[in-house]
């Protein structure tokens, strides 16, 4: 096979390239094709480019000749078992935005050993759109909760800028070992990433979260209320291990021990339970998404009462 030029579709409009080859030559790695940019092998619109640039439709894609496991995939629809999945996680939709209650475990992306993720799902959340909604936020795989799409270009370019500026209250639910000494607070503590952890470092980036206890069961379990003024990765995860109170069932930031309790379910209890999109819509408008079952579970045999 020789050289292959390949049109941007609509429905690909805004996707990063490298996004791009992974959905289209899922066996290329990413190594050889920052290699592949390096040598100016594989070129948009005729002009060098790198793995960060956003596509737009229409571009022409020169492709270099692949190995067979490369091929390209014709895209192919999602069973109606899936559609009927995705959409069951629907807690709002309106002509601009689908947001859903994403489960404990479901990844947002696709990545190694990952086959089955909400971006790979979006096509089932068409309705009577033409094309898929767009992510333009990510929640870790193992946090349930609210995951906002856009159904439009321009819906997602005012999101994503909304999410990368902070300018969208976002409310988290954890439920911690221990309680907290000061009932409610703001914990600012620094974060960098080190391994596969962020750890609170004097010469880390600044992070700051506002957190309140709920409710509380002796000095065993918290019932907190957290909101990120700023967007580290793991943050509120690493703040609340900082505490002394780290989240149950996060087999990452468990503080001095990993702790299992047969009574509760092995799931990080994080969940990102509201968000208020009332800047982006010029109005009232805070979306809200309910506890998973085993959240309730847990909080009925712990005792624990959720009042906002």
């Amino acid at each position: 096979m020789g050289v292959e030029l390949r049109k941007v579709k609509a429905c690909d409009d805004g996707m990063r390239l490298n996004r791009w080859f992974l959905k289209y030559y899922p066996g290329l790695t990413l190594g050889r094709l920052n290699k592949l940019l390096r040598t100016k092998q594989i070129k948009v619109d005729g002009a060098r480019v790198d793995t960060s640039m956003r596509l737009s439709a229409g571009q022409e894609i020169r492709i270099p000749p692949l190995q067979a496991e490369s091929k390209p995939l014709e895209k192919r629809s999602i069973s109606s078992r899936d559609v009927d999945f995705i959409r069951s996680l629907v807690i709002y939709k309106d002509e601009n935005i689908v947001v859903i209650n994403k489960p404990s475990g479901l990844a947002v992306q696709g990545g190694t050993g990952t086959s089955r993720h909400v971006d790979g799902l979006l096509e089932g959340l068409q309705f009577e759109k033409e094309e898929a909604p767009r992510l333009v936020h990510r929640i870790d795989k193992d946090t349930s909760g609210i995951l906002v799409l856009a159904r439009s270009r321009k819906m997602a370019e005012e999101l994503t800028k909304a999410f990368r500026e902070k300018s969208l209250q976002k409310t988290y639910l954890a439920l911690v070992r221990g309680v907290p000494s000061q009932k409610k607070g703001e914990i600012r503590a620094p974060l960098e990433k080190c391994g596969e952890k962020m750890q609170v470092l004097s010469d880390g980036k600044k992070a700051i979260t506002d957190y309140s206890v709920i409710d509380e069961v002796g000095n065993n379990f918290a019932l907190v209320k957290a909101q990120p003024l700023t967007g580290r990765t793991h943050q509120i995860r690493a703040h609340l291990e900082y505490l002394g109170t780290p989240i149950v069932g996060d087999n990452k930031y468990f503080g001095k021990e990993r702790k299992k309790y047969a009574e509760l379910a092995d799931k990080l209890f994080l969940h990102a339970y509201k968000i208020d999109l009332s800047d982006i819509y010029n109005k009232g408008l805070e979306i809200k998404a309910p506890l998973p079952k085993h959240w309730l579970e847990a909080l009925d045999v712990l005792g624990i009462e959720f009042r906002e």
